[in-house]
């Protein structure tokens, strides 16, 4: 299986399944010199482990990282570092029944269809246990771009699950670490919490999420015109993240409701520089950041391994009701917040060593 890796300066190979002893990821073209320990990485990890609230799949994975090569005495060496995850609370016997038929909604059938063989144990590659490895990387992200751009910073946050909304005019950004459900609004944590109870036990069903993630303190000048642009890099990153079905940038699909007038960005002089009014670009235009906020938007959808029983057809092309036992996340939305926000770090990152590589840093002035 190829294509394992994203990146271009900053580049991450992910490599394990969801069953196997151990997951993680090659991390190359982190600079040297940066202080980096597992401490750093593990509390990123903590915030995506299954089994943290009832809320989430009941697997009880620890999620420790190691870190095997590319840190010595505590510092980033510049080679490549390689961070492992092993797996310790796999139950593979939960899968037996659908080891020769394919979940509907689920990449069963594409990677049978493609590969002629597929890893049925939880998933494999299409799992999204895979995404721990990307988190570990992010936090890799993270510490060196505490020391390139300190005053950057990334949060992540559900705004949607199923029909459930967040009301914005109660926009709380230190109530995402509050609760359950990475939710920014106080207000509709318990409605959110009976609603998902619902669609796990009465329903037996899962249900999808959107969730946003901002990154404020970016600096101007990030991205390239056309093949380089930052926002379809972090497109593609976000689209990337198994079960991510739509991606949006700033605004999104809701400008195409708006005219020239109303979308766009007025700017201002301010005493530092350029002020924009709005942000309905969502901090890139032509590709390249203005030194807003970065704001990027994903939905997931639900989860396909459910208890209500769904038609599907087997290896043998025989008709067949696909019910889904084990352990699993009634919205995936919620661990895919942390995901987001690691994705964000990396391409952030990524972004940055290009434009130290091509341009030394110079920038255009204004005023």
């Amino acid at each position: 299986m190829s294509f394992n890796t994203f990146g271009h300066v900053f580049r991450v190979t992910t490599w394990g399944e969801s069953h196997g002893p151990a997951l993680g990821c090659t991390v190359d073209g982190c600079p040297p010199g940066v202080p980096l320990t597992e401490a750093d990485i593990q509390p990123w990890l903590d915030k995506r482990r299954p089994g943290l609230n009832k809320n989430t799949t009941q697997r009880q994975e620890p999620d420790q990282v190691r870190i095997l090569s590319g840190v010595f005495e505590g510092m980033t060496t510049g080679t490549p570092i390689q961070l492992m995850i092993e797996n310790t609370d796999q139950r593979s016997k939960d899968y037996g029944k659908i080891a020769q038929s394919f979940r509907p909604g689920h990449a069963d059938i594409t990677y049978h269809q493609k590969y002629g063989i597929r890893d049925y144990r939880g998933g494999g590659r299409s799992s999204a246990r895979e995404t721990a490895a990307r988190v570990a990387a992010g936090g890799v992200a993270r510490a060196v771009l505490a020391r390139m751009v300190p005053g950057l910073s990334i949060l992540g946050y559900m705004t949607q699950m199923g029909v459930k909304h967040i009301d914005r005019s109660r926009f709380d950004a230190a109530e995402v670490a509050r609760n359950d459900f990475f939710v920014p609004d106080a207000a509709v944590v318990d409605e959110w919490a009976d609603y998902l109870h619902h669609i796990r036990t009465v329903a037996h069903a899962s249900v999808g999420a959107v969730i946003e993630v901002v990154a404020t303190g970016v600096p101007a000048g990030l991205g390239a015109p056309i093949y380089g642009k930052l926002d379809s890099d972090l497109a593609s990153a976000m689209m990337s993240i198994n079960a991510v079905k739509a991606v949006e940038i700033g605004d999104g699909m809701a400008v195409a409701a708006l005219t020239g007038i109303e979308n766009a960005d007025e700017i201002v002089m301010g005493p530092d520089g350029p002020e924009f009014l709005s942000n309905h670009a969502g901090g890139i235009l032509g590709g390249i950041s203005t030194g807003q906020p970065v704001v990027v938007r994903f939905a997931v959808k639900p989860t396909s391994s459910i208890l209500t029983a769904r038609r599907s057809i087997d290896t043998a092309g025989a008709e067949v009701d696909v019910v889904t036992t084990g352990r699993h996340d009634p919205c995936v939305g919620i661990r895919a917040v942390p995901v987001g926000e690691a994705m964000m770090a990396c391409v952030l990152l990524d972004h940055l060593l290009l434009d130290r590589a091509q341009t030394g840093g110079v920038r255009g002035t204004i005023g």
